[in-house]
């Protein structure tokens, strides 16, 4: 027998109510030692101010509901993009659900606005008690479905305490994650307060089950970052492709290779690599964080190789192949790949963890990333074992593989159509998902 989706506080009492008002109090000792920095920067930056206001919950309120409302938050880009498969066969296969979808990162929500448009985009609140009271009061969801993983004790306490189930969807936690939370399990968050967990893979399921996920509440549904690499053109993504091709201007014979999802300093460390191993590439460099494009220009402008910016060449400046372009904006990097034949996957010579590699897999592209890919080890694994990439140890050894990449086409080649095949393959996860949704929480929502 399946169990029932979770539409109470699980853990009531006195001592659990005290926990969660020491922790409220915590939170407002810190808006009250922040206000002065956070009005002082909110009355110089407009987009400061607002996002302040909209994590306090200050805006205005969605209309009210006529339909099932289900709210599906991803924290940021990654998450976002990673949700729009579910999205899709929600809206196709459930009509009569009307789908909210919250962020907390600014590049989030503009994400959110590229890939959902017509959708209510919300800001996800700050986890005190008043504002995650006023943000259910204005969100009104039957359902929440967090994208792999983004959990509040607060959220989550609320949540039971007005019926409402909550469900962990793409579920994925690291060792360093599941360490620290194990230290903190019997105080917050309560993991026995989620109604499902749809996890990526067993070793994912394993953690959860050791965090208090009651064994029956975790299902191993795949990853459904898959589901949303391949889908059929539309004239839209064909004349983005196709407009971006014209504004890198590459020369007949030269080689394309991008830098996706970089972190400092890995742009300039790429940039170099690239002048030493592939002098006459023509170079593409995209920050995780666009804000920080300025920052990426003079880093790479110091080592003597005055960048380009995306921005610019949409404004006029002409394009010049021999010099390397810094994307400054959001969205680009799906067709940005669909131009590349080498990528090295950002967020890996450093001890960040990597960023997804599957994007540039699906595409196509010969895939080079660094030692520390910890946050993606199963797609590592996964292309790895295909043979499609490069693993590297250092900056010195990237620009040794990406002169051997260059060199030879026929290996380029066969790493591309590797790639592609192995991602191919991992398709079906979101159908697996919203089955399990389905059967636990969709159809016994409030």
């Amino acid at each position: 027998m399946l169990p029932p989706p979770i539409t109470r506080d699980p853990s009531p009492g006195v001592l659990r109510a005290t926990l969660h008002g020491a922790y409220d109090l915590l939170w407002l000792a810190a808006l009250v030692v922040g206000a002065p920095y956070f009005l002082l920067r909110g009355a110089f930056d407009r987009t400061f101010g607002r996002m302040a206001a909209q994590r306090l919950v200050l805006d205005a309120p969605l209309p009210p509901r006529t339909r099932r409302r289900i709210l599906i938050h991803g924290v940021s880009v990654g998450e976002v993009k990673g949700s729009a498969p579910l999205v899709r066969l929600l809206a196709e296969q459930e009509p009569d659900a009307e789908i909210v979808i919250s962020a907390t990162t600014e590049t989030g929500l503009e994400v959110a606005r590229q890939v959902f448009p017509g959708l209510a985009i919300v800001r996800f609140p700050i986890d005190l008690s008043w504002c995650v009271e006023r943000f259910l009061a204005r969100v009104q969801p039957d359902l929440v479905v967090l994208v792999e993983l983004e959990i509040w004790p607060n959220f989550l306490r609320l949540c039971n305490r007005r019926g409402v189930p909550v469900a962990v969807v793409n579920g994925r936690i690291t060792e360093r994650s599941f360490r620290r939370y194990h230290r903190f399990r019997s105080t917050l968050p309560q993991f026995n307060r989620i109604s499902l967990f749809c996890v990526q893979l067993e070793e994912y399921a394993q953690r959860f089950r050791g965090l208090g996920g009651a064994p029956e509440r975790v299902v191993v549904t795949g990853n459904m970052k898959a589901d949303g690499l391949f889908r059929e053109p539309t004239p839209e993504r064909t004349r983005k492709v196709e407009e971006l091709r014209g504004l890198l201007g590459v020369q007949a014979g030269q080689l394309t290779v991008v830098a996706g999802s970089t972190h400092a300093p890995e742009e300039g460390w790429f940039v170099e690599a690239c002048r030493a191993a592939v002098p006459s590439a023509r170079l593409v460099v995209v920050p995780r964080h666009p804000p920080r494009a300025a920052d990426v220009r003079r880093d790479i402008a110091a080592l003597g190789l005055e960048p380009q910016m995306l921005t610019d060449l949409r404004r006029g400046e002409r394009v010049d192949p021999a010099r390397p372009l810094v994307v400054d904006t959001i969205g680009e990097l799906e067709a940005l790949y669909a131009l590349a034949e080498i990528v090295f996957v950002g967020g890996s010579l450093i001890e960040h963890g990597g960023q997804n590699m599957l994007e540039p897999a699906a595409q196509g592209c010969a895939v080079v990333w660094g030692p520390h890919v910890q946050n993606f080890r199963q797609e590592a694994a996964l292309l790895e074992s295909a043979g499609a990439c490069r693993r590297v140890a250092d900056r010195g050894e990237l620009a040794a593989v990406l002169r051997e990449l260059a060199a030879d086409s026929g290996e380029r080649g066969r790493m591309a159509v590797a790639a592609r095949e192995a991602v191919l393959v991992q398709k079906g996860a979101t159908k697996l998902t919203l089955e399990a949704l389905r059967s636990r929480c969709l159809q016994r929502a409030p």
